[in-house]
């Protein structure tokens, strides 16, 4: 227990659906009366599941249920999720910005948050006002505040606008100050709700850096909420899932990131054809289908295998569409391009005929270790894309002996193999 810092028992958020605070005064009087009676509030036993995307049928909803963890001195915690699964909800809970409907949260220290753009910022007062207003809530002296604030200015690079009231600050701006703030006065606990996506990518990558620095050299505890993955793997040893305002899964980051991603892509296809548009719906991607070396469908595949990915291309007008190219990108879950295949870069181009135009694509040797990857594909010529589709399809990658010496690859999460010769 000694090494514990923050502690979760059976954390739970009710909120009225349509109003603002707890509702009427005959459900304050009737909370009223189960209390002085020693029974349970009454509403706490009806109230929906936290599904955003469902009908309301309750006048309540349970934005978490039943959250129980624990959080180590000087460990990162990732919190994924969908929007609206409950993120945020317990990072303010967390924060005490709100309190829990039920359970207890026990921690050990002072907490500083960074749960939106211009947390705990007085827009009056200027920015280095607000610092020594942060430091004060986080219970510092003035002399405290004093020795790091050459340094907490240096970070955020607002140098020049430090004496200007924080209302004039832009976005950016506001969120370089706040982290600033949150990373030098020293918490015990940061808590950071993916506020960082505001800052631009330099700021990003000095962000995540001080984080690493403050978890690492100086021990103190982390709770980072972000859609990135890239990021929550990069930062996180440890994460969990929350799903509907439940904690779904927990334990190591690499393996719960990747569930998380499967479970986002459950239902995936190899094309999807809901998305076939074309810009002006006469030249567009009619299909894509994979095949192997004995012309027969592929649905699933192996690294290393032969492949031909099969382009049918319509072309609805009466002419002929000249010097026409593919692009196809292939990206990770994480949303980073890994590799390219585009004809034009070959010296390759189609003359697409009215009607529909099949154009193939052969790569030898599949170079991508297991997992799941999609593709975006477009057709266009110099002048005009006629159409681009973002996340046509999916595929699966299954292990396969890609260099041919009857050794499989470490399956690494999701990189690309490349063929070698070693002399």
């Amino acid at each position: 227990m000694s090494n514990i810092i923050l502690k979760a028992e059976n954390i739970s958020k009710q909120y009225r659906l349509g109003w603002v605070g707890t509702g009427t005064l005959s459900h304050d009087l009737n909370r009223w009366w189960h209390k002085v009676r020693g029974k349970e509030d009454p509403y706490l036993k009806i109230g929906a599941v936290n599904d955003r995307s469902a009908k309301a049928t309750d006048e309540y909803v349970w934005a978490l249920q039943d959250i129980n963890f624990e959080v180590q001195r000087g460990e990162v915690l990732g919190i994924i999720g969908k929007n609206g699964a409950g993120k945020s909800t317990l990072l303010k809970i967390l924060s005490r910005v709100t309190s829990p409907t039920t359970g207890v949260i026990k921690t050990r220290g002072r907490i500083a948050s960074l749960l939106e753009v211009g947390t705990g910022f007085h827009p009056e007062l200027t920015g280095r006002e607000n610092i020594f207003l942060n430091g004060a809530i986080l219970g510092m002296t003035k002399s405290e505040i004093r020795s790091k604030i050459d340094e907490i200015v240096d970070f955020s690079g607002c140098q020049m606008y430090i004496d200007t009231p924080v209302k004039r600050y832009s976005s950016g701006m506001r969120v370089r100050l706040g982290f600033a703030v949150a990373a030098h006065l020293e918490p015990d606990i940061l808590v950071v709700d993916e506020v960082l996506a505001v800052g631009d990518a330099e700021f990003q990558k000095k962000a995540i850096g001080k984080m690493q620095d403050v978890s690492r050299g100086e021990g103190r505890t982390i709770l980072f909420v972000s859609h990135n993955m890239g990021t929550v793997k990069a930062l996180t040893k440890k994460c969990l899932i929350l799903d509907k305002g439940r904690i779904i899964s927990y334990g190591e980051t690499n393996e719960k990131v990747d569930e998380y991603l499967k479970s986002t892509t459950s239902g995936m296809q190899l094309f999807d054809s809901n998305k076939i548009k074309g810009y002006d719906g006469k030249v567009f991607i009619e299909n894509v289908s994979f095949v192997d070396q004995n012309e027969n469908l592929c649905y699933s595949f192996v690294s290393g295998q032969y492949l031909k990915i099969r382009i049918s291309v319509r072309n609805n007008t009466e002419i002929e569409i000249k010097n026409s190219f593919i692009g196809i990108g292939l990206f990770n879950l994480n949303e980073t391009l890994l590799t390219s295949f585009r004809s034009d870069v070959l010296g390759k181009y189609y003359t697409l005929k009215p009607g529909e135009n099949i154009i193939n694509c052969v790569i030898e040797k599949l170079p991508l270790s297991p997992g799941i990857y999609k593709y975006n594909i477009n057709v266009q010529d110099f002048a005009t894309v006629y159409d681009s589709i973002k996340e046509a399809g999916f595929l699966d990658i299954t292990s396969g002996v890609f260099y041919e010496t009857g050794k499989i690859p470490a399956a690494t999460s999701q990189t690309v193999l490349v063929s070698q010769k070693w002399l």
